[in-house]
């Protein structure tokens, strides 16, 4: 877990996530990098010069049939308050909609109820648990699926819900994350879709490369933040050091 905070402070900090009298709602799916980031943003609230409060919210996505009560335990333990909102996602996406790729659908619902959820509890920021392989994974899916040069920030503006999404675990290794949530409960995945998804198709893409060059893909993600190459984040540090 020092590894993990040690990166979640440099995210914090080069990027400004985190201010005084931030209210931060965590997105909880119940997998590991949730349960990880929740975790690791209790602990640094216990030494961060910036005071700021944490809620976290779950959408369960099918309407009430999935037991949170694990979850219940874990944010009591750590003194999070959880909140649990019920939704019919999976039943629009897979019996009503049927959709055939259903990631998009059923993540841009889960993130609208996400965030409808924070605005209602007051809060100003939303912390999603994207890691530095999420980063790199989405970065290929853009490459080879849109054919884009486009990745997720670690801080972005949502001007319709007045609402700032942070990803404090940006510089966070995954393998570094499955260390940790060992001790976890984690919730198991009942969608049909999963381990069938372009990301995994990336992540498979990303394993063979590494066969054939070394660090392959912390040389991509060092390329993407290198101010000096193609740096995805510049918007970013342009707009710390104009402040």
């Amino acid at each position: 877990m020092q590894k993990i905070l040690s990166v979640l402070r440099k995210a914090c900090e080069k990027y400004n996530l985190i201010e005084n009298g931030d209210k931060i709602c965590v997105g909880l799916s119940g997998g590991k990098d949730s349960l990880t980031l929740l975790h690791a943003l209790k602990r640094y609230q216990s030494f961060s010069k910036e005071k700021f409060s944490l809620v976290a919210v779950s959408i369960d996505l099918t309407n009430g049939k999935n037991d949170y009560s694990d979850l219940e335990k874990f944010c009591k333990d750590i003194d999070v308050e959880l909140f649990v909102e019920k939704s019919n996602v999976f039943e629009v996406v897979f019996d009503i909609r049927k959709e055939k790729n259903p990631c998009s659908l059923c993540a841009n619902m889960r993130r609208g109820l996400l965030n409808s959820k924070a605005k209602q509890l007051g809060c100003n920021k939303v912390a999603l648990g994207h890691h530095k392989d999420d980063f790199i994974e989405t970065f290929v899916i853009s490459l080879f699926f849109e054919g884009r040069l486009s990745s997720f920030m670690p801080i972005s503006y949502l001007s319709r819900m007045d609402l700032h999404a942070i990803r404090p675990l940006i510089f966070c290794d995954e393998d570094d994350i499955i260390r940790v949530s060992k001790a976890y409960p984690i919730v198991k995945n009942i969608c049909p879709a999963d381990k069938h998804t372009e990301r995994e198709k990336a992540k498979d893409f990303l394993k063979k490369l590494e066969l054939s060059y070394k660090d392959a893909k912390e040389k991509i993600f060092n390329a993407l933040i290198h101010t000096e190459r193609y740096n995805l984040l510049d918007k970013i540090d342009n707009k710390k050091e104009n402040k």
